[in-house]
C-alpha cells in the first residue's frame, strides 16, 4: 500500500520539474547547490520510493534554515520588517514576480519535509548522511559559485557578502563543523524525540 497518493507524488514531480527548467534558464547552476534547492529535488525520489532515508536527511538539513527563512519572509510581508536576509529577494522589484513566485516552495517545503517523515517514519540514519551530504555540498559551493554572484550556503561568509576576517579556506572549514552542530544535531534530536 502506498503511504503518498499517486497524485501527489505526480503534481509534486510536475512542480520541481518546472522549478528546475526555470532556475536552470535564470540562474548560474551553482544554484542548485543550495541545500534547499537540493531538499526541493530530492523529495521527488523520496516520495516516488518512499524513502524514510531521504525525507529524514533533507529534513535535517533544511527545517531550521527553512523556518528562518519564512521568519524573515512572513515578517518583512507583514510589517515591512527585515529579521534576516534570508528572504530580501523576494521583496526586490527587479527580479521578476513568477521567478520570486517560484521561490514561494519555502513556504511548503517544510512541512512537505515533515509529513513525509510521519509518514514514512524518521530515519535516524539521516543525521550522519546529511553531514556527509553536507561536507561534500559545501566545498563544491566554495569551488563552483562565484562569490561576487552569490554566497552559496554562506561559503563565503554569514550573510550575503564575503568575509574577511580569516582565511576563506578556514571559514569553510568553520561552515563544515558548524553546520553539523547548529542545524543538523538540534534538528536531529528533537525529530528523534518526536517521531521515533
Amino acid at each position: 500500500m502506498e503511504l503518498i497518493p499517486l497524485w501527489f507524488k505526480v503534481v509534486y514531480t510536475a512542480f520541481v520539474a518546472a522549478t528546475v527548467t526555470v532556475y536552470a534558464m535564470k540562474y548560474p547552476l551553482w544554484n542548485f547547490l543550495w541545500f534547499s534547492d537540493i531538499a526541493l529535488i530530492v523529495a521527488v525520489p523520496a516520495l516516488w520510493l518512499e524513502s524514510s532515508l531521504l525525507a529524514s536527511m533533507m529534513l535535517v538539513g533544511v527545517l531550521l534554515p527553512e523556518l528562518l527563512w519564512n521568519a524573515s519572509f512572513f515578517t518583512q510581508l507583514l510589517s515591512g520588517r527585515r529579521i534576516a536576509g534570508l528572504a530580501g529577494y523576494m521583496f526586490d522589484p527587479a527580479k521578476p514576480r513568477y521567478l520570486r513566485a517560484i521561490s514561494l516552495f519555502h513556504v511548503f517545503l517544510p512541512p512537505l519535509l515533515l509529513w513525509m517523515a510521519l509518514r514514512f517514519g524518521y530515519d535516524p540514519r539521516a543525521l550522519i548522511a546529511q553531514t556527509a551530504l553536507a561536507w561534500i555540498v559545501l566545498p563544491l559551493s566554495y569551488w563552483l559559485a562565484d562569490p561576487k554572484v552569490d554566497n552559496v550556503n554562506w561559503v563565503f561568509g554569514w550573510g550575503s557578502t564575503p568575509q574577511h576576517r580569516i582565511p576563506p579556506l578556514a571559514h569553510l572549514g568553520l561552515m563544515m563543523i558548524a553546520l553539523p552542530i547548529v542545524v543538523f544535531i538540534p534538528t536531529h534530536l528533537l525529530l528523534r524525540t518526536l517521531l521515533v
